[in-house]
């Protein structure tokens, strides 16, 4: 599988997967939708896996009042198999307005950074239990700078995760002087493996946890006999992960509703 099918591949897979975790997930002609709950637009997903044409706009304004109807806030991803004129004049026809441009990156998973020690004052574990995945949504809320409003709703979402090596999910936490510092998710799913959440406190930013916990779901994703593994990068971790040995492949455009602020 070349690196830009798994990008997207995982992408798609775990959207479809966090959508059954609820019930979720539509089919909406060729378009998918889902949400997590959380009123956050960057937390809930549509897509479309083929380019669109005139004859989707009806399913897009489907899709519009699917999430209106949830009162939720989503963004529209198009990556490239699913890019062309026809899409961007669809979705802007609907009153959808490109916000972003996000860098998708692929590393193998052979390179020199996975055999460095990580420093003594940083430790890692694997969430395994309610507690500690209590911990992990408490550390990559705060990390993500999220409105108290949404902890609930965000709670909820993660306490439906499955847990332990039967699960397509593990994550990660990371520890400085062996307080919880940083959170990390690999998600397998498709013949592909992706890393998701990772955030850091700010108290505890610049200290090489962004590094190291992206690291430790790297080295899940090789135990568990993966080549390669993807991200989508935002622009403080694309540093980061370019300085691990990521690449990027492909830009995923986002888009949202022109009514919707954040």
């Amino acid at each position: 599988m070349s690196k830009l099918k798994s990008i997207e591949e995982n992408f798609f897979s775990v959207g479809r997967y966090w959508g059954s975790l609820n019930s979720s997930l539509v089919r909406i002609g060729c378009l998918r939708a889902m949400h997590t709950g959380v009123p956050i637009s960057d937390f809930n997903w549509a897509w479309n896996e083929k380019p669109l044409t005139g004859q989707d706009a009806a399913f897009v304004e489907n899709v519009k009042n699917y999430y209106k109807q949830n009162n939720l806030r989503f963004w529209w991803w198009v990556y490239p198999r699913g890019n062309s004129a026809h899409t961007s004049s669809t979705l802007e026809n609907a009153g959808m307005k490109l916000i972003a441009h996000i860098p998708c990156m692929a590393a193998n998973l052979d390179i020199k950074a996975l055999d460095e020690k990580m420093p003594v004052q940083i430790t890692m574990t694997e969430v395994k239990d309610d507690i500690n995945l209590l911990l992990w949504a408490d550390i990559s809320f705060r990390g993500f700078h999220m409105s108290e409003r949404v902890r609930e709703q965000y709670n909820a979402f993660v306490l439906s995760f499955g847990r332990g090596a039967p699960s397509t999910q593990k994550l990660f936490i990371a520890y400085m002087d062996g307080k919880p510092a940083a959170t990390s998710l690999l998600f397998m799913n498709s013949g592909t493996a992706g890393i998701y959440y990772v955030s850091t406190l700010p108290e505890y930013r610049n200290k090489g946890l962004g590094f190291y916990v992206t690291l430790a779901a790297m080295r899940a994703a090789k135990d568990a006999g993966y080549g390669e593994v993807i991200l989508q990068a935002t622009p403080d971790g694309e540093k980061v992960y370019r300085r691990i040995g990521f690449i990027e492949y492909c830009k995923a455009q986002i888009y949202k509703p022109d009514r919707f602020k954040n």
